[in-house]
């Protein structure tokens, strides 16, 4: 092709004005009486556009969504480009509805690459392809894949406009759209595409927000809780966790098991306060607990050195842990556990015969005075005694008939005398999902404890 065929052309300058509008389609006449009704058909048109949009946060189906909307009314063919680093991943449609993509490409930063030249300043960039069976390679500087671009070389075009995503005062993608022979864009259609561009961009921003968002909370869900429960001497451990904000499965409440050889370290807490915020103290928490324990597995020493710690860092925030270390009895054949707490309630004993007992001991939660020290006891797990760590999610839970309660948590134990660990907690849980009736609730979670190698 020669180089006359071929003209790039930035039509949007800093003043706002259009350039060199390319051919102009007759539907888009400029008489008076033709000015009102094309405005009521493009209001009509944009606010379409936005029913459609309306609470629409996945990316992937917002992307499909928009090629759709654009076909045919904003071109023949239409790709969508967003950014990612020093590439983008591209979507392309046909006016019959056939989707390619999504395809992974590498953008060049070259002055010649009108794709890589939106990215970089987010302007509206019109590309004049002359009437040439070479228009394929012309078209290479807007729509970087062969196949793709093959597609739209097919149709002869016109013109090929290309309009930044613009969000948040950077460029997160693109629109491309193509026009066949004899169907340009004048300065009328660049201003709808661009219209329909900017609540594009907004649409597809909060989507990858939001992605961005639940890509974090299971990120710090699998952080902050262990990827399996480790296997105990002479016990079994299971556990059970369902946060406040359900749709991201992290909150303020933690468990962790952790030891080597004869010795392990079983913790339960909760953080002051829900969400993110809650999760960034029960990681940092859950780490200094870990550090501690890896020089002495002592629960009131742990505690303690968790206090300093929280205190030192100055914040209004605080935790509470029921912590506990565990030993293979070989004389028993059950477990020694030794126990100390910080502001939590002591977890339940639930005896092999069917008996429900919790350990009298108490501590001031962590983080709130410098210098506490904790007092720990000991309780002798027999084969089959269970026991119950648990959050104040579980017993302040508030349905119809008022909180669940510390009383009705015990009383309900009895029959499980003898179950598997798993079983124990699943069956509190459902408890107490039932108790609240569909109401709002605290974070919570279970770690049960069972002592004999048949459990």
């Amino acid at each position: 092709m020669s180089q006359e065929t071929v003209r790039m052309d930035t039509v949007r300058a800093a003043d706002g004005s259009a350039t060199d509008p390319g051919s102009a389609d007759p539907a888009f006449s400029t008489s008076a009486d033709t000015a009102l009704d094309l405005a009521l058909d493009r209001a009509a048109f944009m606010q379409d556009v936005s029913l459609q949009l309306a609470g629409s946060l996945n990316v992937r189906r917002t992307t499909l969504q928009l090629l759709h909307m654009a076909l045919p009314r904003l071109g023949d063919w239409a790709m969508i480009a967003l950014f990612d680093g020093r590439g983008a991943q591209l979507t392309s449609a046909d006016a019959d509805g056939r989707i390619t993509g999504p395809l992974e490409i590498g953008l060049v930063d070259e002055e010649r690459s009108g794709l890589d030249r939106i990215r970089r300043v987010g302007q509206t960039e019109l590309l004049h392809v002359a009437l040439a069976p070479d228009s394929s390679s012309a078209l290479g500087t807007m729509i970087p894949d062969d196949a793709m671009r093959e597609t739209a070389a097919g149709l002869r075009p016109a013109d090929v406009l290309g309009v930044g995503l613009n969000a948040r005062g950077g460029t997160i993608g693109a629109l491309v759209v193509v026009r066949g022979e004899r169907r340009g864009y004048d300065e009328q259609h660049i201003d709808l595409v661009e219209e329909f561009a900017r609540r594009a961009a907004v649409t597809l921003d909060s989507g990858r927000l939001y992605e961005e968002r639940v890509h974090v909370a299971s990120v710090l869900q699998a952080s902050l809780r262990p990827p399996r429960l480790p296997a105990i001497p002479g016990g079994r451990v299971a556990a059970r966790y369902r946060a406040a904000q359900e749709h991201m499965d992290i909150g303020g409440d933690f468990y962790d098991v952790h030891g080597s050889g004869e010795e392990y370290s079983l913790i339960v807490g909760d953080v002051c306060g829900k969400g993110v915020d809650a999760a960034v103290l029960t990681g940092r928490a859950r780490q200094t607990v870990r550090t501690a324990a890896h020089f002495d597995r002592s629960p009131s020493r742990i505690l303690t050195a968790l206090n300093e710690v929280l205190h030192e860092e100055e914040s209004d925030r605080f935790v509470t842990l029921a912590c506990a270390s565990v030993r293979p009895d070989a004389t028993t054949g059950g477990l020694g556990v030794r126990l100390a707490v910080a502001g939590h309630p002591a977890p339940f004993v639930l005896r092999a015969g069917g008996t429900v007992e919790q350990p009298e001991i108490t501590g001031t939660l962590s983080g709130v005075l410098p210098g506490l020290r904790y007092d720990e006891i000991g309780v002798e797990l027999l084969p089959g005694d269970q026991m119950l760590f648990f959050t104040d999610g579980i017993y302040e839970a508030k349905g119809p008939g008022g909180f669940f309660g510390m009383e009705r948590l015990g009383e309900m134990l009895a029959p499980y005398a003898g179950a598997a660990p798993e079983i124990l907690c699943e069956a509190v849980e459902q408890r107490v999902v039932e108790h609240l009736a569909g109401a709002a609730h605290d974070d919570m979670a279970l770690l049960a404890l069972r002592a004999g190698s048949d459990g």
